[in-house]
């Protein structure tokens, strides 16, 4: 019997996390999608902490299209929240999703509104 989807995005996610990993002048953006929401953080992992987040639970504006649409307002937030947490350079970790869809849409409108990557 094969993996589970599970299992399989557990191993990419691993073999992502072995050569990327968060500095405080560069931190790690990382995305997780849920089925109703998307979250988006920036992570240094030098001290363990998470310096600046953004999704969209809770947030009328990002509910107001598809889901897409949602995932390019969070990207917009989390380029907000980087900038006044004075974060320029990111390094994206896709954390085992395909670079396709929401993942893609919130890396565009992010790097659109400021940050590099």
């Amino acid at each position: 019997m094969g993996l589970t989807k599970a299992e399989k995005r557990t191993r990419i996610k691993l073999r992502i996390r072995k050569t990327i990993s968060g500095t405080p002048e560069s931190p790690r953006l990382s995305v997780f999608r849920s089925n109703k929401e998307i979250y988006a953080q920036l992570i240094d992992d030098i001290s363990g902490k998470t310096l600046a987040a953004a999704s969209s639970l809770g947030d009328k504006s990002a509910h107001s299209g598809n889901k897409v649409d949602q995932a390019t307002v969070v990207g917009k937030k989390i380029a907000e929240a980087a900038k006044t947490a004075g974060i320029e350079k990111v390094v994206f970790d896709r954390n085992g999703y395909q670079y396709h869809g929401r993942v893609k849409s919130l890396a565009e409108a992010a790097r659109e509104n400021g940050l590099k990557f």
